[in-house]
């Protein structure tokens, strides 16, 4: 099968990495995977269908892409936005000085958008409330069992996520054996159930695409917020309700630990670009967290 290839050119330094990681479920992710060379695979279905990608920087300023299956020219077409081409920093004011350094650290940070709501509200589903590793695991485990084989040269492994028709038809029980519970595998059925309207989400504003998204059943702030950041680019959807943010947060201005209302009034001046704050802490290393607290208890409901 022979690709399709297109090469965007930034005006300035650009890194491919840094904005796509978010789009990554963990290290087994079968829709996103790393070559030692740093060059990222990534699959998708779109509108004209499947595809493989393969993204790679060329140059300071360039990325390439080549891309095989009936998605290939769309998403090729949608290349530049999900690379972050159109990442508005305006009202983007870094005067924090700890904002500022990792600002100065990083300024090549772009946030991407892949306008593919479905896709990034279902992981996001599955992530509630658990530790990311069994999260990450039940996304593993439903898109290899019931994804489409990667078109193309795709490293081994590589799915392409369901359709949501057959995120509909996924019967109870697989949800089980992937340590889904109940409560987000219905979620998860009835944001298939409502695929078409979501998708048109992308056309609106990221805040109020955000608060639609809330309107769901079981889709609450911080779904909706994790989805924002991917399929719409939202620079100021920030995470309330994440476990870790809020600490990581406090500890890097505070020195302390603080509570997502302390986190919110904390950042209420950075608004509207609190997410890009938190990205900038975390791509600079700057963001600080001691790991000496607890973690989330990972609780196995597939012998239940």
């Amino acid at each position: 099968m022979v690709g399709s290839a297109r090469t965007v050119t930034f005006p300035s330094p650009v890194s491919p990495g840094n904005t796509l990681f978010p789009l990554r479920r963990g290290p087994g992710d079968p829709c996103f995977q790393v070559d030692a060379d740093g060059a990222i695979w990534r699959t998708s279905l779109l509108r004209s269908g499947s595809v493989t990608a393969r993204i790679g920087r060329v140059a300071a300023n360039a990325v390439d892409c080549t891309a095989w299956g009936s998605g290939a020219e769309e998403f090729l077409d949608a290349l530049p936005a999900m690379l972050g081409a159109h990442d508005d920093l305006s009202g983007f004011e870094p005067l924090d000085p700890i904002v500022a350094k990792a600002y100065r650290r990083v300024p090549h940070l772009r946030l991407g958008r892949t306008d593919q709501v479905l896709e990034a509200l279902i992981p996001a589903v599955l992530e509630q409330r658990v530790p990311g590793k069994d999260a990450f695991r039940a996304w593993r485990l439903l898109v290899t069992r019931f994804g489409t084989p990667a078109p193309g040269p795709a490293p081994q492994r590589m799915r392409v996520p369901p359709s949501a028709e057959v995120w509909l038809r996924i019967p109870s029980w697989e949800f089980h054996r992937a340590n889904v519970d109940p409560g987000r595998a219905r979620t998860v059925v009835g944001c298939a159930q409502r695929a078409s309207s979501l998708e048109r989400l992308a056309a609106r504003p990221a805040d109020k695409a955000r608060a639609a998204l809330t309107s769901l059943p079981g889709v609450g702030i911080w779904t909706a917020a994790e989805t924002a950041q991917r399929a719409f680019g939202d620079p100021d959807a920030l995470s309330v309700g994440d476990y870790h943010i809020p600490k990581m947060i406090g500890w890097t201005f505070l020195g302390r630990p603080i509570d997502d209302d302390e986190m919110v009034e904390l950042l209420e001046p950075m608004r509207p670009h609190r997410h890009r704050v938190v990205r900038l802490l975390e791509a600079s290393g700057l963001a600080y967290e001691p790991r000496r607290g607890s973690r989330l208890p990972l609780q196995d409901i597939r012998g239940l």
